[in-house]
């Protein structure tokens, strides 16, 4: 599997936008996800706009992932709340159970602890202790989201480890993949290089 730094690369020579988030935890850093987007946004709540059979994590999930959730990766946008809970264990058991291979937000998640153990990658703000229903609304499914300046589609292929977050393109994908391959190669002779200029009192 190449990395993300290697994706971010080889995306900057196809797209002049930005298409890395920084800064993200998670309760499993050494996991890795990799799959395409599916979408969920949350809002701040009003509660004239509450309807608790629509705006609600569970029938959202099932909305953004589709009749084949295998593989996904549940991207949430919190709208610029990165301390409210967006979810926790309890809710996010549904993605290990239908397959999902990860998640990424911009909010928070609580039970770190739980997460850990589950078979997904999950990628956050921070751990946080407090139920955010009464500050935060899931509103709406497979639309764009954005998570720090970044624009993510649903079907959009999201890379997430311990360095950071790439999103790329679905329609580049395959030619963002063939190229990070490329650089980690080179990069790898490049470092060899150097170490033997080393051993040989050159460098």
């Amino acid at each position: 599997m190449v990395t993300c730094a290697a994706l971010v690369d080889a995306m900057a020579g196809r797209r002049v936008h930005r298409c890395h988030v920084d800064g993200l935890v998670s309760p499993a850093p050494g996991k890795v996800a990799f799959g395409p987007a599916a979408t969920m946004r949350c809002l701040p709540r009003r509660a004239d706009l509450l309807d608790p059979g629509r705006h609600d994590f569970v029938p959202l999930f099932r909305e953004a992932v589709g009749a084949d959730p295998r593989g996904k990766v549940l991207v949430i946008a919190a709208e610029g709340y990165p301390g409210e809970s967006v979810a926790g264990g309890k809710k996010l058991t549904r993605l290990e159970t239908a397959g999902c291979s990860g998640l990424v937000t911009d909010g928070s998640l609580r039970d770190f602890a739980g997460l850990a153990e589950m078979s997904f990658s999950a990628w956050c703000s921070g751990e946080t202790v407090r139920w955010a229903g009464d500050n935060l609304m899931p509103y709406e499914a497979g639309v764009p989201v954005e998570l720090r300046g970044v624009t993510v589609l649903p079907g959009d292929w999201v890379y997430a480890d311990a360095s950071g977050v790439a999103v790329i393109p679905a329609g580049d994908v395959a030619a963002v993949l063939e190229e990070a391959v490329r650089i980690e190669e080179r990069d790898a002779r490049v470092i060899a290089r150097i170490r033997e200029d080393a051993a040989r009192g050159d460098g």
